[in-house]
């Protein structure tokens, strides 16, 4: 019976993860910012350290560091000529020396470095549930109300101007998203795995997708599979389950690219 509810609740918040992370995943691979999701995990070690020294919540330590980041690489493109990519590098690996560093002179605290580095879902309590799956209902939600801008400034950012959409503002929507998803699901799989969860899903189900609103939905179900199949091999085999889910992941993308495709 304990087991039932340690996996119970464990099952609950990856599908919340899916959940939240496959809709916003389909945007990060259509725009080509993996990379830019890894950056911002990256920062979110910073963000658990200053939580800690401030005696708040990590996931608000995480969501301001995260945010900020994010802001910082939009204000810092392309100046003097320095690529995007270098400037993702600098500012992640800054941020998570950064964070190394604030940890490591906390004093009378114990921070499970390996929990936030690779997550612990099946250590989640009902209270990470509820959290987790208010944060999804909240990303769903905004998702819904700028799918159609978004997908214009995606698809054509001149365009979506022509139309009327600020995309700037829509762009900034779009980060905010990010760092909310990366501090909601850092628990769960971990600062590393977080990318993972916004790409794998999303790029097997692309070869599936007619368009762009089925390539959210199977996103979001390749997800839910995985996190199901994960920790069923956990349990099994006795594996860390938020790798496990992300394998689980990475093998389903690997059988998408010899399926046959509908596009």
């Amino acid at each position: 019976m304990i087991m039932d509810d340690f996996l119970a609740r464990a099952l609950l918040a990856g599908l919340a993860v899916a959940l939240a992370t496959g809709p916003l995943g389909v945007f990060v691979v259509w725009r080509r910012m993996a990379y830019f999701g890894e950056a911002l995990s990256n920062t979110a070690l910073l963000g658990v350290a200053l939580g800690f020294l401030l005696g708040v919540e990590p996931i608000l330590g995480v969501a301001f560091v995260v945010v900020t980041a994010a802001l910082i690489l939009g204000a810092l493109g392309g100046v003097r000529g320095i690529s995007t990519d270098t400037l993702l590098g600098i500012v992640a690996h800054a941020a998570l020396a950064a964070g190394l560093i604030v940890t490591a002179t906390l004093q009378n605290v114990r921070v499970d470095l390996m929990a936030y580095l690779f997550g612990d879902i099946l250590a989640v309590s009902w209270d990470s549930i509820v959290w987790l799956w208010g944060g999804a209902a909240l990303i769903l939600a905004l998702i819904l109300v700028l799918w159609r801008p978004l997908l214009n400034a995606t698809v054509h950012t001149d365009l979506a101007y022509v139309e009327g959409v600020n995309v700037r503002r829509v762009e900034l929507a779009f980060i905010l998203m990010l760092a909310l998803v990366v501090a909601l699901t850092m628990k769960v799989v971990g600062i590393l795995l977080v990318t993972s969860m916004l790409v794998i899903p999303a790029a097997s189900a692309r070869a599936f997708a007619r368009t762009p609103e089925t390539m959210a939905v199977l996103a979001t179900l390749f997800g839910a599979v995985a996190v199901g199949l994960g920790l069923w091999a956990s349990y099994v085999y006795d594996a860390p389950a938020g790798p496990a889910i992300v394998m689980v992941a990475s093998v389903l993308f690997g059988l998408s690219l010899f399926l046959p495709s509908r596009n």
